[in-house]
């Protein structure tokens, strides 16, 4: 049966390239050349239940040749658990069949199909056509037979299952795999300081190199020792993090100076054993290190529920013991002898037997993420596979508050039938009356919500689900957002992601409100405090920091928990905030962003991240600052006098207003094509040639080193060539631009002829380097053209000159220019063209390697790489936690902040860290307090009552503050403190701050110092004034 009959392969363009406007992100995680080895791909996915349909989703959207899907058994009312493109009308067709057409609508590049075959382990050799066959929820039997061909015909196997809040996955890649780029991060490089006789390599100014023992580097541009450039790669022993050695280099001359070190990726090659001998001397990879001795048993214990299936013809039943008592038995029938015996405990094979029939739809998002990315690795040889097992559980997500029982567990014939055997019934009623807000409909978004409504969160009588994001749905989000279609494009993410998930869920129709508005300090007014109240817990969806961060302290100030996650392509985490247990997300700081010196940015560049930086700085300088400032000129009658008297730049600004309203005020086309021809001249010509007359390529420092050295390379100037692409690129993305700024059309109907005429026609003038320029040699040089506080307008005759020639603003008649908004992912605005054209201009003039649009795109846009595989998984990790969130679990051993690299793999699960405690001595003696959660609240009172108040216990104010206004302090004389004593605190903040308390607010946050009965300052929480509205 073939669904989607397309015969366009992944992201195949007619010219053979990839659709980058849909895998722009994923790109940036695989790589061009990872993902045309997809593209050649067919995978076979057995088994449609939630696990199944998870992976299934998550290889469409990543795009392979075909996708093709095998489960005839029909659809059960409890597949409907965690398979969220079943529905309640499918129950009884075949499960492979009515899931097929839903998942071709993920990605009209992954055509879909149905595998015929009434069994796969009987008609072995249909397999042959497929290049990875993935097994969910098939009998060990058909595992060993399916997996033995497999093995012997050079198709990789993967095999994952799930059972309640237990899972495993498997991977066989065959012989001699070959992984092309075992980490995915990338190749680092430096500078040479030095390289002595015995191969040790030092980097300059003691740059840490980055390197590990094993890694491979080449070298270039290296002086003295020069049989090292361009040759073999070298190994690498790291001999500190400044220092590492490349072996015997006798023979090789003695090293000079200069010279870069480039890592160089080695392919790695594993043999895979097959999957008969792994069963018997599994190599387990961990992952989660507290759980060292759980892998072993695990592995015997789904074997023995597979035998239970074999006799019984049925998984154990929900929490019933004689079932548990026969899986036991046949575990410790398992568990071997002698020094190979796994100590098997019972508690923990008794609870796999009660969670047999589980069907949960975070673990499905959990594995079904991680095989999803194993066979993206063993079509792409791109990242490290497993090897060969992992297994997972989460039982500390069991709810301790309610009970559980064969009778609470047992089938209810309900959707949720897969969560409620390993819940209960009454956990169930729990999730569904629970009050949660989603900030961010995006990638997590989607499949938080997706999640939420399968275990039927907010479906109850009480439920409500509150999801804001105010972004609307574009191309690039289809890749990983996949509740969002290609018709959904420019509609509102929140809406389109509410309708989707009722659709999957109809008990949640009128339980999701969507909100329109950012959250943030503006919409308090929105996000009130009657908001925030109603709130049960809040969970995180963004890929802003500040964003995460401003939700995570109203999430403090409002007491309510956290759930924050977020993703780096292969990366990811989840965290877990708890009032009064855990710190909360801003308690951690990312190290900042990387900034470059403005000396190297504007003179001495060495690498393309200075020439991509240096480029964006020139997109600012010719079509957003100069249109903004001609605006404010035209629209502001006192500009001249008021704006440029503050700024100490007046004459800059000045003369850049008389170029773009006199001089050089393009009247057509033809003028932008010339004023970009004269940019060209100024930066790549006249700029260098100005830099090369200071700094001579001979010239020295005071210290007789050549100047020109380390991470200072020596320029030579271009001269214009209209055959080079990227002279003519500059040209016209600049053109472009610049008549977008006059609203200038036309120019994207000229053709390059046009673009040469123009040039030919135009005398450009001989470049002078004058003597009078002067040029900062580093940044610990003052700047020679830094004004020193000094204004323009003591020059008073070129300033009135200047103002002068200026026409009077009511004389432009209305005139507005537009300055350009910079967007990335458009690829028809001239953006991104520009920006790549200027770098790699710069970079030619530096010797430095050019970089192509699609890596351009990715620096210059900071671009966060992401891939759907990582987003199933990481939001999966986190209901884990709102289960126990849900449950009110205060015991922070019992919750686990995670962190995942699927590239290597790594897993890493730790306990949340404890909020920070501490201690004042009141008059009743030391009372303990927790500085973060914490809070002193008080009444409206007057100043004198609030101070006597804490003075009661044993605290005695020294200063009091709210915002930026000081309203009280011990030192003020007593003349300024008579009036404020008898003020309300209300009104006293009014009257200092001059600024009404808007009516929304229904309190004021006061910061104190204060002494404690020690008579030592001491750290105490803030101070909530509830004002009564």
């Amino acid at each position: 049966m073939e669904v989607d009959g397309s015969a366009v392969d992944i992201g195949q363009l007619k010219n053979g390239d990839i659709d980058e406007s849909l895998y722009s992100r994923q790109l940036y995680v695989l790589g061009h050349e990872a993902m045309k080895r997809m593209g050649s791909s067919h995978v076979l996915i057995a088994g449609m239940r939630g696990l199944g349909v998870e992976i299934a989703k998550n290889i469409a959207l990543a795009g392979v040749k075909s996708l093709t899907l095998y489960d005839p058994e029909p659809a059960a009312i409890s597949d409907l658990s965690s398979q969220f493109f079943l529905h309640p009308e499918d129950v009884g067709k075949p499960r492979a069949a009515v899931t097929a057409p839903r998942v071709a609508e993920l990605n009209a590049y992954t055509p879909i199909s149905v595998h015929p075959s009434k069994s796969l382990a009987e008609n072995l050799d249909d397999l042959r056509k497929y290049q990875v066959v993935v097994l969910t929820g098939c009998s060990l039997k058909d595992q060993l037979t399916i997996s033995d061909f497999g093995h012997a015909n050079g198709i990789f196997i993967v095999i994952a299952d799930i059972y309640g809040l237990f899972g495993s996955i498997f991977t066989d890649f065959g012989k001699q795999f070959a992984i092309a780029d075992p980490t995915g991060e990338n190749p680092v490089g430096g500078i040479v300081a030095d390289i002595d006789a015995e191969g040790l390599v030092s980097a300059l100014d003691e740059t840490r190199h980055g390197l590990e023992d094993g890694d491979f580097v080449t070298f270039s541009e290296i002086q003295g020792m020069t049989a090292l450039n361009d040759s073999e790669p070298r190994k690498v022993t790291v001999k500190g993090p400044y220092t590492f050695s490349i072996g015997d280099v006798s023979g090789l001359g003695a090293y000079e100076r200069g010279g870069l070190y480039t890592q160089v990726k080695m392919p790695k090659v594993i043999d895979f054993q097959p999957f008969r001998e792994q069963l018997q001397k599994p190599e387990i990879l961990m992952s989660d290190f507290a759980k060292f001795d759980r892998p072993q048993q695990l592995h015997i214990g789904f074997q023995a529920l597979h035998a239970f299936k074999d006799k019984h013809g049925h998984l154990p039943r929900p929490h019933n013991d004689t079932d548990a008592t026969q899986v036991l038995d046949l575990t410790k029938g398992l568990a071997g002898e002698g020094e190979d015996k796994v100590e098997v405990g019972e508690k923990l094979i008794r609870e796999l037997s009660y969670q047999a029939q589980g069907d949960l739809s975070p673990m499905a998002a959990f594995f079904g993420g991680l095989a999803a990315q194993e066979v993206l690795k063993s079509v792409s040889g791109k990242f490290h596979p497993i090897v060969q097992w992992l297994y997972f559980d989460s039982l500390e997500s069991l709810p301790s508050s309610i009970k559980r029982s064969e009778e609470l567990c047992k089938p209810t014939g309900s959707r949720y039938d897969g969560q409620i055997a390993v819940f209960g019934t009454e956990f169930q009623e729990k999730l569904g009356n629970v009050n949660q807000f989603l900030v961010g409909a995006g990638a997590i978004g989607c499949e938080m919500l997706k999640n939420w409504a399968l275990i039927g969160l907010a479906a109850g009588p009480k439920g409500k689900i509150n999801v804001a994001d105010m972004d609307q749905i574009e191309k690039s989000n289809l890749n990983r957002q996949f509740l969002f279609r290609p018709k959904d494009v420019g509609k509102l993410k929140a809406d389109c992601a509410a309708e989707a998930v009722q659709a999957m869920n109809p008990e949640l129709k009128g339980k999701i409100v969507t909100l329109r508005d950012r959250v943030g300090p503006e919409t308090e007014h929105i996000f009130n405090e009657d908001f925030w109240e109603s709130l049960d817990g809040v969970t995180n969806a963004l890929d802003n920091v500040d964003a995460r961060q401003y939700v995570d302290r109203r999430c403090v100030f409002f007491r309510k928990p956290l759930l924050d996650s977020g993703t780096l392509g292969t990366k990811g985490n989840a965290q877990v905030v708890l009032p009064r247990l855990t710190e909360s997300y801003s308690s951690s700081q990312d190290p900042p962003e990387q900034s470059f010196p403005q000396c190297t940015l504007r003179s001495f560049p060495n690498k393309i991240e200075h020439t991509i930086a240096w480029a964006k700085e020139k997109f600012h300088q010719y079509f957003v600052g100069p249109p903004e400032t001609v605006n404010l000129y035209i629209s502001q009658s006192n500009y001249i006098e008021q704006t440029l008297k503050q700024s100490g730049n007046e004459i800059p600004t000045l003369e850049s207003i008389r170029d773009f309203l006199v001089t050089k005020k393009p009247s057509n086309f033809d003028d932008c094509i010339a004023w970009a021809r004269q940019q060209f001249e100024a930066e790549y010509n006249n700029a260098i040639q100005q830099l090369l007359y200071n700094f001579p390529k001979d010239s020295t420092t005071s210290s007789g080193a050549p100047f020109w050295s380390g991470p200072k390379r020596a320029p030579d100037p271009l001269k214009f060539d209209a055959n080079n692409p990227a002279h003519l690129n500059f040209i016209k993305a600049t053109a472009n631009l610049h008549a977008f700024n006059y609203g200038i059309e036309g120019g994207d109907q000229v053709q390059r002829p046009h673009y040469l005429e123009v040039m030919e026609n135009m005398m450009i003038p001989e470049f002078a380097p004058s003597s009078g320029v002067k040029i900062q040699a580093n940044d610990n040089e003052p700047d020679p053209n830094a004004q020193n506080g000094k204004s323009s307008f003591d020059d008073n005759d070129e300033l009135e000159k200047l103002v002068s020639s200026l026409p009077p603003a009511k004389s432009l008649g209305g005139l507005k220019l537009q300055p350009v908004e910079f967007e990335k992912d458009d690829d028809t605005n001239h953006h991104i063209d520009f920006i790549t054209a200027a770098s790699n201009l710069r970079a030619q003039n530096y010797a430095i390697a050019e970089a192509d649009r699609h890596k351009t795109k990715f620096i210059a846009g900071k671009i966060i790489p992401a891939i759907a595989t990582t987003t199933a998984l990481v939001t999966g990790l986190v209901v884990l936690e709102l289960f126990k969130v849900i449950d009110g679990k205060d015991d922070i051993e019992q919750y686990k902040n995670g962190f995942v690299n699927l590239a290597l793999p790594f897993f890493g699960f730790s306990e949340p860290i404890a909020s920070p405690k501490g201690k004042y001595l009141s008059k009743e003696g030391e009372v303990s307090i927790d500085r973060l959660w914490d809070r002193f609240e008080v009444e409206d009172m007057t100043l004198r009552e609030f101070i006597d108040h804490f003075s009661g216990k044993g605290l005695e104010v020294m200063m009091l503050s709210s915002g930026v206004s000081l309203l009280y302090a011990s030192f003020y004389p007593p003349k300024k403190l008579k009036d404020r004593m008898g003020l309300k605190l209300s009104e006293l903040v009014e009257t200092i701050s001059k600024k009404a308390i808007p009516e929304h607010q229904k309190n004021v946050i006061f910061e104190m110092t204060v002494e404690d009965q020690t008579e030592e300052d001491v750290e105490v929480p803030y101070v909530m004034l509830k004002l009564r509205k």
